[in-house]
């Protein structure tokens, strides 16, 4: 079997799986779990197939054009280099790991066969994503996946929090899909074709007339997919869905696919200085106001949704100094132990029994309880937190030294301003991604809230996935910058020392102080009455109500606690915690600018065609209708009646006659 024939395969059989499972979800419900599994599954190895069979070289290319359609054809290409087939093995290693989690976190659930079937289309999605080398069927998986996000997030309907979650995902999305979609047709016409090889070599020509525009319109839509400020607003509300959708979201799919078309074009945003730099202001705003945000947050899948912002800021920012190859590895790495991340946090939950989504300040004594979480949980914080030797120190390692070299003038792939700003951004960051991490630590595992009623052992597939991505969090990045260099253009990724000790140190000391304040806060509760602290009105801020999940798990229980007087993150941020545990307000901004005036808007516009268009319309139905009724009057079918009134016409007509021959 050809490489070509094998990465056809890898989208197209969990998409064939979630057709089948669509279709014998009600009469044949014995099959759903394997045709979640399997395709799944099957589509991984096919994918390492690709991986072993590419080896690092040259791009695999494969063409045919599927209908005439004008001066620029569309045309289902392959184009897969090492990037590419990376990322495919991490999109199908993380789906099947929420597949397989999937089948005992939602066991009870009487929805589960659409929710697997949506979730492989979602993997397929984005297998497209990846392979494609034309343009317009990247936008076909795009476009799939936003659709399934939809579905996903809304996935408990039934609540209004997952609702209003997933229309806000549509929205924000298609709002940068809009300026997307016109910055792919403006780079088509003026590139002549679709197809990747051939917009790179137009842009290598200098044939390209306007790429800043291009540059700023392909953005638009990177910032929603990949929820980058100022379109992140939607990635933390769709925390309402499922906890394994979210693992698949942040980790592999959605919120990757931004960053990864990027990579693919970078040589078109590099041909614009102008894009560069907005490119690593971006990066570096959404990096520092989301670990802000993170912080503040009480909800332990809210902190690990804006965790993952920022760690896309670091991505962007790695690309905004024209250095794809640490974007990428990042990506790798973060896709693990994010993924990790998540599915902990779910079986925290379920331990927990919280009915508040999963409040850490109502979280005590899971340590014991969940001892698989928590192991696992503690190696992806330390990889989060860029902590040597954990994975995640060598990929932000490389994107803190990919910045260096810009900012110092070693290369010139980008503007130095664009350098610096990355450079001090991702150290503000690695110092406030330590203190949220440590702060989720402590508060999960070592909190003063109320002890949850014990649910008993979680399934085995659920525990069992937790230590199979412990793996990659722990050994991938060093194995990656050793033995892979040249999958990521035969770039050096080793830490470089200056990076190295700034990073670490800074992340140090980010978790130290947290630890102190923790260690205070803790002091003073307890001699503090914890009736007294839960009745402050500031004693329960920031609290997200009414997790979709709780509602629909019998075994969870409600448990009616006081929150954790003992968060140490209201003590570090002061008077800055209760803009950040808002968002910095940023949905009340967008409320005023838009929302508000598009109802208004709407509030004129039925006023309009109530009062005034529907007023003409009725009185050009009334004035017939008055008419009808005088004349319907007359014909009463007298025949005296009807003598007199032609006597009184004909006296009528005499008189006006006279009249007039007098006049004359």
């Amino acid at each position: 079997m050809t490489t070509t024939t094998l990465a056809v395969l890898v989208p197209l059989l969990p998409f064939l799986g979630a057709a089948a499972g669509l279709l014998l979800g009600r009469t044949a419900p014995g099959f759903v779990r394997p045709l979640a599994v399997l395709p799944t599954l099957a589509a991984l190895v096919l994918a390492v197939l690709v991986v072993a069979r590419q080896g690092g070289g040259g791009a695999i290319d494969a063409v045919t054009e599927l209908t005439p359609t004008g001066s620029v054809p569309v045309e289902l290409a392959l184009h897969i280099d090492g990037f590419a087939a990376l990322v495919a093995v991490l999109v199908g290693a993380v789906a099947t790991c929420v597949q397989i989690y999937s089948t005992g976190y939602l066991r009870d659930d009487p929805r589960y066969a659409s929710y697997a079937a949506l979730v492989s289309l979602f993997t397929s999605a984005m297998f497209l994503v990846v392979y494609s080398g034309d343009l317009m069927v990247l936008l076909v998986g795009w476009e799939v996946m936003g659709i399934c996000s939809y579905f996903l997030v809304g996935h408990y309907w039934e609540t209004p929090e997952a609702r209003a979650a997933s229309l806000k995902a549509f929205l924000v999305t298609k709002l940068g899909d809009v300026p997307f979609l016109i910055g792919l047709l403006a780079l088509a016409t003026e590139a002549g074709s679709f197809r990747i090889t051939e917009i790179l070599g137009a842009v290598a020509s200098g044939s390209l007339d306007h790429p800043t525009l291009i540059a700023l319109l392909l953005l638009a839509g990177v910032a929603g997919k990949s929820a980058q400020f100022p379109l992140h607003t939607w990635l933390p509300d769709a925390m309402a869905g499922p906890t394994p959708v979210s693992a698949l979201i942040h980790a592999a799919t959605m919120v990757a696919a931004g960053v990864y078309f990027v990579a693919r074009l970078l040589p078109l945003f590099e041909a614009s200085r102008a894009a560069m730099v907005v490119l690593a202001v971006m990066a570096a705003v959404t990096m520092v106001g989301s670990a802000l945000a993170a912080l503040a947050q009480d909800d332990i899948k809210r902190v690990l949704a804006y965790s993952t912002i920022g760690q896309l800021g670091y991505m962007t920012g790695a690309l905004a100094t024209g250095d794809r190859g640490a974007a990428v590895f990042h990506l790798l790495s973060h896709g693990a132990f994010k993924a990790l991340l998540f599915l902990a946090a779910g079986v925290i939950i379920h331990a927990a029994g919280t009915n508040s989504l999963a409040a850490m300040s109502r979280m005590r004594g899971l340590r014991d309880r969940v001892p698989d979480a928590y192991w696992t949980m503690t190696v992806a914080l330390l990889a989060l937190a860029a902590i040597p030797p954990f994975s995640g120190f060598f990929s932000k390692e490389s994107v803190l030294g990919a910045a260096e070299h810009v900012a110092t003038g070693h290369t010139g792939h980008a503007p130095g301003a664009a350098g610096w700003t990355v450079l001090v951004a991702g150290l503000i960051t690695a110092l406030l991604t330590a203190a949220y991490a440590t702060r989720l630590w402590l508060l999960a595992f070592r909190g003063r809230g109320a002890e949850a009623p014990d649910h008993g052992r979680q399934p085995l597939a659920m525990n069992a996935v937790l230590w199979a991505l412990a793996i990659p969090s722990l050994a991938l990045g060093g194995l990656t910058f050793r033995l892979l260099p040249d999958w990521f253009d035969d770039h050096a990724l080793t830490p470089t020392l200056t990076t190295s000790v700034l990073g670490t140190g800074v992340a140090l000391v980010g978790g130290i102080v947290t630890y102190a304040a923790w260690r205070h806060t803790t002091a003073l509760a307890a001699r503090t009455p914890l009736g007294a602290v839960a009745a402050h009105p500031e004693g329960d801020a920031g609290l997200v109500e009414a997790e979709a999940i709780a509602s629909h798990r019998p075994a969870y229980g409600d448990v009616a606690s006081a929150p954790d007087p003992s968060d140490p993150g209201r003590l570090l941020l002061g008077p800055v915690h209760r803009h950040a545990a808002a968002g910095f307000h940023l949905d009340a901004v967008y409320t005023a600018l838009f929302v508000r005036p598009v109802r208004a808007g709407a509030s004129l516009v039925r006023f309009l065609d109530r009062e005034v268009v529907d007023t003409y319309v009725r009185a050009a139905g009334a004035l017939p209708r008055w008419l009808g009724a005088a004349v319907r009057r007359a014909q009463t079918g007298n025949v005296q009646t009807y003598v007199s009134a032609l006597l009184a016409g004909t006296v009528v007509l005499a008189v006006a006659a006279v009249l007039v021959a007098t006049g004359a």
